[in-house]
């Protein structure tokens, strides 16, 4: 196993805004309130210890056995449940929508990310006790971005309609997405082992809630991890205060686009509040709350409340309210004893906007951290990239820039013109002063002209470019097919590639390598062969 690292910026897949905050620039520090590195945990914990009642501890526990009851549970996970009631432990949450079969391999890097920071926090604090954490996102209703998974360059999907909160969403008809799957995968011991997990997980559940629960527990659950499912009635009562606020007073909307007027000045805006950013939740029901002509309305139904009756609903029932995007976040650090949230960096960049918000309802703001980001090569393709002179700069350019710099780099002859067009600027600069000096009018004709010789220079450059790219055809053949393979689709192999692929080739070796190579406070886009 060979490790190397590459900035996150020089990766040239991550905005502006990213790399700013990895760079603890100034322009990004009044959106965030503390850098995450191991120091500034320690008043973290403090703060968290203080705010964080032994009333939302017993609550939380008491939800987690529960939701617990029918999984086979590490005594890890088990130890770390019971651990939460204590008032030293605290979590680090990461979330993720329930994709297909966990979806695209970042996924699993979110999660490793959680469980060893929560590792390092340890052994830097052994007085505290921190418990890694996947929120499942059970209230999305986006079921377009979850029903699918990518194998082998073919997308695995499942078709069907859907309403609704997507936890609650029947698993019946993904018999025939096993059955798709399942010729994919071939006969091999890692074969089997991938064929029984799909089956125990989405064939022997009766929802994508517990179906992906199961399947997150038998990846992680040795290493501890707590899933949460945060669509429970118990755990709802703990926000309702901050669900009729929003109700009643839309704090969110007025803290939120507060920071939005200060971000967009360097930044774009991931998400737009709305006046309301609540859903209202029943079967098959997950439709925006909005407030018009005095009256609370369900869009799309004939639900409908006063003032009055809206706050008693909400009393009566709070596991009908569901936090959108923009209180989700706000929902996650009421009920944990959180301490770190680990996301992407569209996730960190709308936690951005959240922190006014926050301090409006008297809630710690997490330490926010970018997860690590991976791209995994076999010793094969290593061996490929050294003999082709590819370097990591190299293969994460994008792919007419890479082969372009490459063709330039073998070729026998030099394909660079920027002396010539250096020269030919300073040959018209003579001119321009020749012109201006004897007829003015001559200014605009010297500038045609210069612009057309300069034109002309970059045609043939590009011509004698193309024909270079025919001579080594071979070599283009070979750095095209490497680089394709490790960026399929010309994106990184993390948002694209599922898991299976590299368990067929590694086993169960895989997620032990990945939780040994992965270092969350490194800050920096990981190469790994394996």
């Amino acid at each position: 196993m060979q490790q190397d690292h590459i900035s996150f910026h020089e990766t040239g897949y991550f905005s502006q805004l990213m790399c700013d905050y990895l760079a603890k620039s100034e322009s990004v520090t009044p959106f965030y309130k503390r850098f995450p590195n191991l120091e500034n945990f320690k008043d973290q914990i403090e703060e968290k210890r203080k705010s964080f009642s032994s009333e939302s501890r017993a609550t939380l526990v008491s939800a987690l056995k529960k939701q617990y009851e029918n999984i086979e549970a590490s005594d890890l996970t088990k130890q770390n449940i019971e651990l939460l009631n204590a008032e030293n432990t605290f979590t680090i949450t990461t979330g993720h929508q329930l994709n297909l079969f966990t979806g695209p391999l970042y996924s699993l890097y979110k999660i490793t990310s959680t469980i060893n920071l929560a590792s390092a926090l340890k052994e830097a604090y052994p007085a505290s006790n921190f418990v890694p954490v996947y929120w499942m996102a059970t209230e999305d209703h986006d079921f377009e971005e979850i029903n699918y998974f990518n194998f082998r360059g073919k997308k695995v999907q499942w078709n069907r309609t859907s309403r609704g909160a997507v936890g609650e969403l029947s698993t019946e008809g993904l018999n025939d997405v096993f059955d798709a799957f399942s010729n994919e995968l071939g006969q091999t011991k890692n074969a089997q082992v991938l064929k029984n997990l799909f089956k125990k997980a989405y064939l022997e559940h009766d929802n994508l809630a517990d179906a992906t629960l199961f399947l997150a527990n038998a990846l992680f659950a040795e290493y501890g991890l707590v899933i949460v499912d945060a669509n429970v009635r118990d755990l709802k009562r703990e926000f309702t205060s901050i669900i009729k606020d929003e109700l009643l007073n839309g704090t969110s909307f007025k803290a939120v686009t507060e920071t939005n007027d200060l971000l967009s000045e360097n930044y774009n805006i991931q998400v737009t509040p709305r006046e309301i950013n609540l859903f209202y939740l029943t079967k098959n029901v997950r439709e925006r709350i909005v407030f018009e002509d005095d009256v609370y309305k369900v869009l799309n139904t004939n639900i409908s409340w006063s003032k009055n009756e809206i706050t008693k609903e909400v009393s009566d029932f709070p596991e009908r309210f569901s936090p959108n995007v923009i209180m989700r976040p706000l929902y996650q650090e009421v009920i944990l004893p959180n301490l770190c949230y680990i996301g992407g960096g569209g996730e960190i960049a709308y936690w951005f906007q959240l922190k006014n918000y926050f301090k409006a309802v008297n809630i710690q703001f997490p330490v926010l951290l970018l997860r690590n980001s991976v791209l995994i090569q076999t010793e094969s393709q290593l061996k490929k990239l050294q003999a082709l002179n590819i370097s990591k700069e190299d293969i994460f350019l994008k792919h007419h820039s890479f082969i372009n710099k490459k063709v330039r780099a073998i070729s026998n002859i030099n394909i660079d013109f920027s002396n010539q067009k250096k020269h030919l600027k300073k040959q018209f600069k003579e001119l321009y002063k020749l012109a201006k000096n004897t007829d003015k009018s001559f200014l605009g004709a010297v500038k045609s002209q210069e612009i057309k010789q300069l034109k002309g220079l970059d045609n043939l450059e590009k011509r004698l470019l193309k024909a270079q790219k025919r001579k080594l055809s071979d070599q283009v053949f070979r750095m095209t097919e490497i680089q394709n393979e490790l960026f399929p689709g010309q994106s990184l192999q993390e948002r694209n590639t599922n898991f299976s692929e590299f368990y067929l080739e590694y086993g169960d070796q895989l997620i032990p390598d990945l939780i040994k190579s992965l270092q969350p406070l490194q800050g920096e886009f990981l190469i790994l062969s394996l």
